[in-house]
């Protein structure tokens, strides 16, 4: 018997281990080659791994099974035939068909959110009620199902002997229940690297606030002219991560790096946006940011957010970065002081604009102002250099003409 192994891919340098969520296929079924078999979760993507020949499927490790890259997790008996199209059954006779038992309803099928809620807390399809389209699972039905702590066979199951318990009245329910789920791997490391950032770098953070009214004017003006030539809309982030590369260039201490005693300078512009999804926060790289325009920056930022968010982003999409912008704005947050992402030196938070009254030449105005925070690592990098590269930040978007012209 001819076997292949089926092993755990690697994802990336820094990635060691992962977690099956699901399979896809059945133990035992016949695959053909690039038939998904099996959902693979790692500290920072989502993603389905093929079947590399063809035959019969043996699955070694269950699903939520933590496992080492090139682990074995499965077998194909290459030596194994497809099954033969099954020839179709006679019409069964009036009388069989009177004795024939009524057809099951189909087993509910789960989205992609709720499938990956489900290979997380460990629970079959079958605990669960499905209130979407055709009985589909959704994501609310894991939730609800995981904060009741009651699931669909609990509630419809009968004792298997004797008769039903008498009527009487039930103890009160409790005023406060928890739940108790483990922490998925991509949320373990999103802590890991914040306790991290926090215990490996001296963290301080320096404020200034943007008037955000020729950015406003600016898209108000060409944005419809923008759409319909590039086919995305302008956006701030393709301002802000012009911005950014400028005031990088001006201070390039801001984009470099420590690496035990040595400081490497970094001399290319990598930089990373931050994305909120279902599964935590991702933040995907615009590589060689300095060389896109305005445009090739809101399309590729677009791309990178709807694949990430979708579980199809790549973890060469994630590693590295020079320089992070992060947008808590989009929620509501007016100030928040950004957590480094190691090993990068400095991160900018973006905010909510709020109409505000500001003075402009000796007169009182209302402007859109937003207030901008850069948090850096003070063993690089000096208080006077950060206070001038958020300036800088600051008088790019207040003018964004001068990124044009390169003054």
């Amino acid at each position: 018997m001819a076997v292949e192994q089926v092993k755990v891919p690697r994802a990336g340098e820094s990635i060691t281990e992962a977690t099956i969520n699901r399979w896809l296929k059945p133990d035992g079924a016949y695959v053909k080659v690039d038939d998904p078999l099996f959902e693979l979760g790692t500290d920072k993507a989502t993603q389905e791994v093929a079947a590399p020949v063809a035959g019969v499927l043996k699955i070694l490790a269950k699903e939520g099974a933590t496992v080492a890259v090139d682990a074995v997790v499965a077998q194909i008996d290459t030596d194994a035939k497809a099954p033969a199209a099954a020839s179709p059954k006679p019409a069964a006779a009036p009388a069989e068909a009177k004795k024939a038992e009524p057809a099951r309803p189909p087993e509910p099928s789960p989205g992609p959110a709720a499938s990956r809620l489900l290979a997380e807390a460990g629970m079959k399809p079958a605990a669960v009620s499905g209130t979407g389209p055709g009985g589909r699972i959704t994501k609310g039905d894991v939730i609800a199902v995981q904060e009741s702590g009651v699931s669909k066979q609990e509630t419809g199951a009968k004792p298997a002997n004797g008769p039903p318990s008498p009527p009487g009245p039930r103890p009160p329910a409790p005023d406060r229940r928890t739940t108790r789920q483990p922490m998925s791997q991509i949320r373990r490391r999103i802590a890991d690297r914040l306790l991290e950032s926090q215990n490996t770098t001296a963290t301080l953070t320096t404020f200034n606030e943007a008037d955000m009214s020729a950015i406003t004017d600016l898209r108000a003006k060409y944005n419809e002219k923008f759409e319909k030539k590039h086919g995305v809309k302008l956006g701030f982030m393709s301002v802000f991560v012009k911005a950014a590369v400028e005031a990088l260039k001006a201070f390039p201490l801001v984009n470099a790096r420590i690496d035990g005693a040595d400081v490497v300078s970094q001399h290319f512009y990598d930089v990373g946006v931050a994305v909120s999804t279902e599964k935590g926060l991702m933040v995907p790289v615009l590589r060689g940011a300095d060389q896109l325009g305005f445009a090739d920056i809101e399309k590729k930022i677009a791309e990178l957010a709807k694949r990430a968010r979708e579980g199809k982003i790549a973890v060469t999409d994630l590693e590295g970065g020079t320089f992070t912008i992060t947008n808590g704005g989009i929620f509501g947050s007016m100030l928040s002081t950004p957590i480094l992402n190691p090993p990068q030196a400095a991160i900018l938070g973006m905010h909510n604009i709020q109409k505000r009254a500001v003075v402009v030449n000796d007169q009182v105005v209302i402007r859109p102002m937003m207030y901008l925070a850069l948090s850096y690592d003070h063993r690089l990098i000096d208080g006077r250099e950060a206070v001038q590269f958020l300036v800088r930040i600051k008088e790019c978007v207040e003018n964004p003409e001068r990124m044009l012209l390169e003054v």
